[in-house]
């Protein structure tokens, strides 16, 4: 039988599905990318290929739903500095070296990366999105990109006229790169960045292309201020008057939300991508989640670009969100189960794929991540959801699928050459004296 294949008799599967159940010692059929049945191995066809996963915890792929992944090239390049520090040294140095060759390298290295740790999805706001996203998408990631938007020319040099012929193109752009299914996303950067009225008639234009939204709100209280005092306005009221939030819409952060903010997400059924990592890194604050969820709104987690959180590990996403729990609200607030929900299927909701992603369940397509349970960080095994958000991280991840496709097997990239990549990556930094001048 073609495309298809048997994951067997998983120690664990955590299914997050509505009940969470975790099931023991079960087996998954998987055909034509999708999840066809889960049970007994021995009711489903033969002389197909099987995994192994005696050994293994298997559950749903993670999602980032707040990135950047080209900025792994900029690893480590704005230390010791908060958000508006971490910008201006950011954007100097993207301006130097961030052209359409240089961002595909970056989002093959960052798609590598997430894939070794397990995540499958990722929500990334980057220049050139035609060429990260053929990158990315080439590694085996589901890879959600689109066009940026900014008042000012940025560093791929664009005017907003042109962002806005950019947005009426992607779609065809995008269907032209083979790979998993994608939502259409638009993404402006922020109340900061981009002006009320150019906001308005992005939102015109991606209500007429029935697209999503993702953009940067509250990260910081210093943003909260500046918008203040220029609009008299939240970044969250700006959102609704513009007619943003008549859209589904992704906050980067949403770190500093007042009780209006929240009510007025809410009732336009905003998501909340949470970077506890870069948060904390940049020290712009703790963003609330509990309460967040508390109150309805849907919460993703994510891990920012590497050159403010330095990596793409969405377990330390997970381990930090359940400490900030604990920290802002009580230990007895935090729930493991949750923040696994958060890490999948509101992650999979937050972006507009839920009904596709985020949970093992017949129906839905087969993103699918295998944890070998034989370190000895993970035994004795006493509380599986424990297990995920506490101790377990991306050295665990053996195998990882994406719409049924085996992207990494045994901790090796199937459709890359990781070796190749390294190369490619020291040749073109080496090259770059732009960047060693602005050092």
């Amino acid at each position: 039988m073609s495309n298809a294949f048997i994951i067997s008799n998983a120690r664990y599967l955590v299914t997050v599905n509505e009940q969470n159940e975790i099931k023991e010692r079960v087996s998954l059929f998987v055909k034509d990318g999708m999840i066809s049945a889960i049970g007994d191995a021995a009711k489903f066809p033969s002389n197909i290929p099987i995994f192994d996963a005696s050994n293994h915890l298997v559950m749903p792929g993670l999602i980032n739903t707040h990135t950047h992944l080209p900025m792994t090239l900029l690893r480590g390049w704005a230390e010791g500095v908060n958000l508006a520090g971490f910008l201006e040294r950011v954007w100097a140095a993207e301006g130097a070296i961030m052209d359409a060759p240089t961002c595909a390298l970056g989002a093959q290295l960052g798609a590598a990366e997430a894939l070794m740790g397990g995540t499958t999805t990722a929500l990334d706001m980057y220049f050139h999105p035609v060429a990260t996203h053929q990158a990315a998408t080439g590694v085996g990631l589901r890879h959600i990109a689109g066009p940026i938007f900014l008042d000012f020319t940025g560093i791929d040099g664009y005017e907003w006229s042109q962002r806005m012929d950019l947005a009426r193109q992607w779609p065809a752009e995008k269907a032209k790169i083979p790979g998993p299914h994608i939502p259409l996303f638009f993404m402006p950067h922020s109340t900061y960045t981009d002006s009320p009225e150019n906001l308005a008639a992005l939102a015109a234009l991606a209500k007429e292309m029935n697209a999503r939204i993702h953009i940067h709100l509250s990260e910081t209280l210093m943003e909260n201020q500046e918008v203040q005092t220029k609009y008299g306005k939240t970044p969250t009221e700006i959102l609704r008057d513009t007619g943003i939030l008549n859209l589904p819409t992704v906050f980067g952060h949403g770190i500093h939300l007042s009780e209006s903010d929240i009510k007025i997400a809410l009732q336009a059924k905003a998501a909340i991508a949470h970077n506890p990592g870069s948060n904390l890194k940049l020290g712009s604050g703790i963003a609330d989640i509990h309460h967040y969820h508390s109150q309805g709104l849907i919460v993703g987690l994510g891990t920012d670009g590497c050159s403010s959180s330095n990596d793409l590990d969405m377990w330390q996403s997970m381990r930090l969100a359940a400490h900030l729990v604990a920290y802002k609200n009580s230990p007895d607030r935090v729930s493991a189960k949750q923040i696994i929900r958060h890490a999948t299927i509101e992650g999979a909701n937050a972006v507009g794929l839920g009904d596709r992603i985020g949970s093992i369940e017949v129906g839905k397509e087969a993103d699918i991540i295998a944890l070998d349970l034989r370190a000895l960080h993970l035994t004795p095994v006493h509380d599986v959801d424990a297990l995920l958000v506490f101790a377990a991280g991306r050295s665990d991840v053996t195998d990882v699928w994406v719409a049924g496709m085996e992207v990494l097997k045994n901790r090796v990239l199937t459709k890359l050459d990781i070796a190749d990549l390294n190369i490619r990556i020291s040749e073109r930094i080496s090259a770059l004296s732009e960047l060693k001048e602005l050092r």
